[in-house]
């Protein structure tokens, strides 16, 4: 007779750790999720133990809820808690796989990067802060997720360990917003500003797929998750504007140095936008390899449209409010650069 899995989920109310929770309890597993229940809901199907990850009582009480074959830890920050949280988990805990970044590498966004990549320097014990913001380059962020990582490997080793270091992940429910701004603007219709140009390759995953990529059985080591770099800019651009109907009208801006020059704040004011060499060339062949697939761009778009459209509402993170330019701004430049044109003709 086969045993049921066993797997405890930190978090399981946001974006990918909910899809985890959803499929998981699908595929017949038994599930706890171990979250505050501030913001978000639980998913149905799992058991819930209420309580924080800094708070050492409510950690040794999670314990005595085990033991599980697996813990998928999707909120992990701060290093020092997840340090902690992984020292009570790992006699009751056989295999522990966390949620990592990209963020984590010393040569993000500016360069290629594989698993071999140089990570930032944080220690295992390290508090929130830790690191400083470099643009581009290093950010807190980052260090905490690779002091994060650490902890983790230190408690368990590198035998018990999965460390998953995804890039952007879009599609339903989620909640910085970043796809579901292109998909409101193509529904405007107009004149869109879009940046760069539409063969750039991007290297966006969808949350599906990287949810059943944590969930996979007896799976170790290190992995970059992101799409093998067949998608374009323009695939999803222009899935965003055939699914919603709008009858926009894609400007592409293709001197992106004249673009930043106006001011455009990369990433944010055009999401998804940023220059450097790095941001969409990050190596997963070794996560393929070991089985992660990852759908069409066009599928994602679809069913993060399909969500929005039938009530969906993300948990909002506080990133949400630094998204999208303005209709005037983004008219103004337009103008801006219709003029840079004219003047480019008529200089020939």
């Amino acid at each position: 007779m086969t045993s049921v899995t066993r797997v405890l989920i930190l978090g399981g109310s946001w974006f990918l750790g909910r899809e985890i929770a959803e499929r998981a309890v699908a595929q017949g597993w038994e599930v706890t999720t171990f979250r505050r229940g501030r913001t978000g809901t639980d998913v149905e199907g799992v058991t819930t133990v209420r309580g924080d990850r800094a708070d050492h009582d409510d950690l040794a009480r999670l314990a005595s809820s085990g033991p599980w074959d697996v813990v998928v830890d999707t909120s992990s920050f701060v290093p020092r808690e997840t340090l902690a949280l992984a020292r009570a988990l790992e006699p009751v805990a056989d295999r522990y796989v966390l949620v990592s970044t990209v963020s984590v590498y010393q040569g993000w966004p500016i360069e290629p990067l594989t698993e071999s990549s140089p990570v930032l320097e944080c220690p295992s014990d390290a508090g929130p802060g830790f690191g400083y913001d470099g643009d581009p380059g290093p950010s807190t962020y980052g260090f905490g997720k690779a002091g994060c990582e650490r902890a983790v490997t230190e408690t368990f080793g590198t035998a018990r360990t999965t460390i998953l270091r995804p890039g952007v992940i879009l599609g339903p429910h989620e909640y910085v917003g970043r796809l579901e701004w292109w998909l409101r603007r193509m529904q405007r219709g107009g004149r869109v500003l879009v940046p760069g140009s539409p063969d750039r390759p991007i290297q966006p995953v969808d949350v599906r797929d990287v949810a059943a990529f944590a969930l996979t059985p007896d799976l170790t080591g290190v992995y970059n998750v992101t799409a093998a770099r067949r998608e374009r800019m323009g695939d999803m651009l222009g899935a965003c504007r055939d699914i919603t109907g709008g009858g926009a009208v894609l400007e592409w801006v293709t001197d992106e140095q004249w673009l930043a020059r106006q001011g455009i704040r990369q990433w944010t004011e055009l999401p998804l936008w940023r220059t450097y060499a790095g941001v969409w060339n990050v190596d997963a062949s070794n996560a393929r390899e070991a089985g992660f697939t990852c759908r069409p761009i066009r599928e994602t778009v679809s069913a993060t449209w399909m969500w929005l459209n039938s009530g969906g509402s993300a948990v909002r993170h506080e990133r949400a409010g630094e998204l999208g330019i303005s209709p005037e701004r983004e008219a103004t430049i337009l103008g801006l650069w219709d003029a840079a044109q004219l003047d480019h003709c008529g200089s020939e």
